[in-house]
């Protein structure tokens, strides 16, 4: 770590083309932090008066001084000129003591001071004193010889006493001092004070100087150090390391922190090819090493290059950066780098993609999956591989399941179903769930019909098995659609539409059976052209409607906004849901006028309500496509004169799909307007993470689907509601909880903190004239509805024979449900007796009386039965219970 930061800042010189340029690297590695002085604080000048190792060489020039004088007079000197003299030389020679006696006795600036007089100024000054001497022995013709000495021993002075002022100024002072003395002569004073006044000065300045470089120094030092300690602590926490190699590519230093990942301490690895210590088992690492090594043979810096850990045990990736090392002559000698730990980030990313492509409760394909498999088989480039075959799958009775059982057991069902398929088509070809109770699979290849008849007839069969479940039970069926490419069509939209005719018809001749694509299914295709026609001149008339659902603030329950939604009577068929014409609509071409007419309309409707208000307009993948819908958001908000902010607009999942850079350039152009974004129906489609990450979303719409039963005991409902409205608080969105019908859903929803509530429990949705009596009556809204959802029941009567202790009454039966039945007796019978009810002569059921009012009981069947559709029984329309394959009223289990 101390070659990491421990180089001087005036020595590391960042290249623009990557490098680092440092010391030679023989220096480099010698350089270290130094540890940070106890109490240390600001810069003191004391430090300007150290005394140079060097000095000493000043008792030579003072012996080189003498050897002019004695060529000028060519005699020795008396004692009075050697004494001082050699008393000079010899205190010049003790230099090295004065400065170990600085260095280990010297704190503060007198004591400096103190030392410097004795180790410089005293031997400069008895050498002028000599000088002088000699001058005043010889007389006046020596002077010239006496100032050579003085002049060439300070200058020599001057040399070495360059960088410390104060001291080249006591040395200079003091060596000339006697010479002028002696000379008592005015104009010599004079000079000498105003030499010495400017030397002061000077000295004053450079202290300035010095000082300030000084404090400069010490703020780098204290930023090194401080660098230093980061980056020791950064290494601690094992989340980043740092390398270096010399110029062979060898390591030189690793930090410490990897010596669990490489199962040894790092010091085994210093001399080994760096690029050896990553994994070369797939091509992504073996393009990674090949990167590397290319990277140290040419000498160029990288990033972000991610490599994992050769040695065994658990898998560990990072990103790694690196750049070479030159020293200041240019002179490459190694590279030097970091790396951080990418292994989670990366499990991450790999869980994300899976979740994108595979349904996390079955592992099947999802919907976009299979859909690019289909893809991918139909645009191969010879005509015989495009050949396949599609199977589409409903489970029947399924929905029975989850309402009798329980969501788990559903989802038990839904996982076991998948198995049985895997085990049936035993990779000859792939599975996929695309939602709810439909799975489908693809068969490449050319099949003939009879072996995708006896492969349907072992689906159908297989998955009418029991499924066993706990101590329960669970029966299902199954409902088989085929189409054939090229013969029942070349496109994936074709043919699964047909696939999808094919179920539909398997499911009218009575569920439980298979039927390949016949032309003649098209049958229903006139009613839907006459639809589109119908559609057509609707719009062109005006014929659409928007009504408006409240969407509720949580904590203050008060409207904050209305969701738009489209509204269609057809003169023949009466009120149609938006299911059904949206999606005739998208196929017609009529999706971009209605989509215009909608926004213009809403924000038309919206300029007349408080400016509190928001409204919600959803949009479709066909109109987010549109390049032209921002232009047409913002004509319709100009010719509103509504802002922006108040306009919201909602996509779905599907506007990924294409994942290119035309939806990243929408999002961004719609922003610039100011509207606001929603994802709608979070977690149907095509979920995945990354696709909040990169959508500028201002609110998460939770899908209704996962609001129903999500109190029920069991549900993972709830779990999923918790992380959806985590997700969305760390990405400061907001959310609005869909579908909100029951006190136990609004609760749910207020405990897991959803920001907002949309749902009948407030409000169900209004026509504009209800809006705006709406609004003029407050903002306020209240929550009205059952406490927890009812389980299905029929409102049918019919006949039927109570017995109670061997003796039977008749009566009717009323409002069954899967749990009980309210039944009208001309008698009164005690809560809490055991009864048995026989229905039109079937078998009998078991239940308890649990009240009893005015010629009325409620009784709770001992086990669950399922509500089918009504049927004739004694000319009384009865609810009929089915279970397993007959149509009779008996128990399930």
């Amino acid at each position: 770590m101390a070659r990491l930061a421990g180089a001087e800042p005036e020595d590391r010189v960042g290249g623009g083309d990557g490098r680092v340029r440092e010391a030679p690297a023989h220096a480099a590695r010698a350089q270290s932090v130094a540890p940070r002085p106890e109490g240390a604080s600001s810069y003191s000048p004391d430090i300007l008066f150290h005394i140079p190792a060097y000095w000493i060489f000043i008792a030579s020039a003072m012996g080189l001084g003498l050897a002019p004088a004695l060529a000028f007079t060519g005699a020795l000197p008396g004692l009075r000129v050697t004494t001082p003299a050699i008393a000079a030389i010899l205190l010049a020679t003790m230099a090295p003591v004065f400065v170990r006696l600085e260095r280990q006795r010297a704190r503060g600036l007198f004591q400096r001071m103190v030392i410097m007089l004795f180790a410089v100024a005293q031997p400069m000054l008895l050498y002028g004193l000599a000088a002088a001497e000699w001058a005043r022995e010889r007389g006046d013709p020596f002077w010239i010889g006496a100032v050579g000495m003085v002049a060439l021993t300070g200058a020599f002075s001057s040399l070495l006493l360059a960088r410390r002022p104060p001291a080249m100024l006591a040395a200079l002072s003091a060596v000339w001092l006697p010479l002028i003395a002696a000379g008592t002569r005015l104009d010599a004073w004079l000079i000498f004070g105003c030499g010495a006044i400017g030397g002061g000065l000077l000295v004053w300045r450079q202290m300035r100087i010095y000082g300030d470089a000084m404090a400069k120094r010490h703020q780098q030092q204290r930023v090194q150090e401080r660098a230093f300690d980061i980056l020791v602590d950064y290494e601690k926490t094992g989340q980043g390391w740092f390398w270096e190699t010399d110029a062979d590519g060898l390591v030189t230093y690793l930090s410490s922190s990897l010596s669990d990942a490489f199962g040894c301490p790092v010091e085994e690895l210093h001399g080994r090819p760096f690029a050896e210590l990553f994994g070369l088992e797939v091509t992504e690492q073996e393009s990674a090493a090949a990167g590397l090594n290319v990277h140290f043979a040419a000498r160029t810096g990288f990033r972000d290059v991610l490599v994992s850990a050769a040695a065994d045990g658990q898998e560990r990736w990072w990103s790694i950066s690196g750049a070479p090392l030159e020293d200041r002559f240019g002179v490459y000698f190694g590279f030097r780098g970091f790396g951080w730990d990418q292994t989670e980030k990366r499990r991450s990313q790999e869980r994300s993609s899976r979740l994108a492509h595979y349904d996390s409760l079955t592992g099947a394909a999802n919907r976009l999956q299979m859909s690019q498999s289909l893809e991918t088989i139909l645009n191969a480039p010879h005509e015989e591989s495009r050949r396949c075959a599609v199977l589409l799958i409903d489970l029947d009775r399924f929905k029975q399941v989850n309402d009798t059982l329980g969501h788990p057991a559903g989802d038990a069902v839904l996982k076991e179903a998948a198995d049985r398929l895997r085990l049936l088509i035993d990779g000859r070809g792939r599975l996929g769930r695309l939602g709810g109770d439909e799975f489908q699979i693809i068969l490449p290849g050319h099949w003939a019909r009879d072996e995708l008849a006896d492969l349907s007839q072992r689906i159908v069969a297989n998955l009418a098995q029991p499924y066993i479940l706990d101590r329960e039970h669970a029966l299902i069926g199954a409902s088989v659609g085929i189409a054939l490419a090229p013969e029942d069509g070349v496109t994936s939209e074709a043919l699964i539409r047909n696939a999808d005719l094919a179920l539909y018809a398997a499911k009218d001749a009575g569920r439980g059976c298979y039927f390949f694509y016949e032309p003649d299914l098209h049958s229903d295709a006139e009613e839907r052209r006459q639809l589109v026609q119908d559609l057509r001149d609707t719009v062109a008339t005006g014929g659409l409607e928007l009504w408006y659902q409240p969407v509720i603030h949580t904590l203050t329950e008060t409207i904050t906004g209305f969701e738009a939604l489209l509204r269609w009577t057809h003169p023949r068929l009466g009120r149609l849901s938006p299911a059904k014409f949206v999606p005739i609509a998208e196929e017609a071409g009529l999706i971009a006028p209605i989509g215009e007419w909608a926004l213009r309309t809403a924000c038309k409707d919206l300029a007349s309500w408080p400016e509190s208000i928001r409204v919600s307009v959803n949009l479709s993948p066909l109109q987010f496509a549109n390049p032209a819908l921002p232009a047409i958001v913002t004509h319709a908000l100009a010719s509103a004169q509504v802002a922006p902010s108040r306009l919201e607009l909602e996509v779905t999942e599907g506007v990924f799909l294409n994942e290119d850079s035309s939806t990243d350039a929408m999002f961004t152009a719609l922003k610039r307007i100011g509207v606001r974004l929603a994802l709608d129906d979070f977690g149907t489609g095509y979920s995945s993470l990354g696709y909040l990450e990169a959508a500028p979303f201002d609110r998460i719409k939770i899908d209704q689907s996962f609001i129903r039963g999500a109190v029920a005991p069991g549900s993972r409902n709830g779990a999923i509601l918790a992380s959806i409205v985590g997700l969305a608080e760390a990405l400061g969105m907001e959310t609005t909880a869909e579908g909100i019908e029951t006190a136990e859903e609004l609760e749910l929803a207020r405990m897991l903190g959803c920001s907002h509530i949309q749902g009948y429990i407030y409000e169900a949705p209004m026509s504009l004239d209800e809006t705006a009596v709406r609004l003029a009556g407050g903002m306020t809204a209240k929550a009205i509805g059952p406490r927890a959802s009812r389980p299905t029941r029929s409102d049918a009567a019919g006949k039927v024979v109570v017995e109670i202790d061997g003796e039977r009454v008749d009566g009717h039966v009323r409002n069954v449900a899967m749990s009980g039945a309210m039944i009208e007796l001309r008698c009164s019978i005690t809560p809490g007796t055991q009864i048995a009810l026989h229905i039109a002569g079937e078998e009998s059921i078991c239940a308890t009386v649990r009240w009893s009012e005015e010629g009325r009981i409620g009784v709770q069947f001992a086990e669950p039965v399922t509500i089918e559709k009504p049927r004739r029984i004694l000319g009384s329309t009865l609810a009929a219970v089915r279970v397993g394959e007959g149509e009779q009223v008996r128990r399930t289990g």
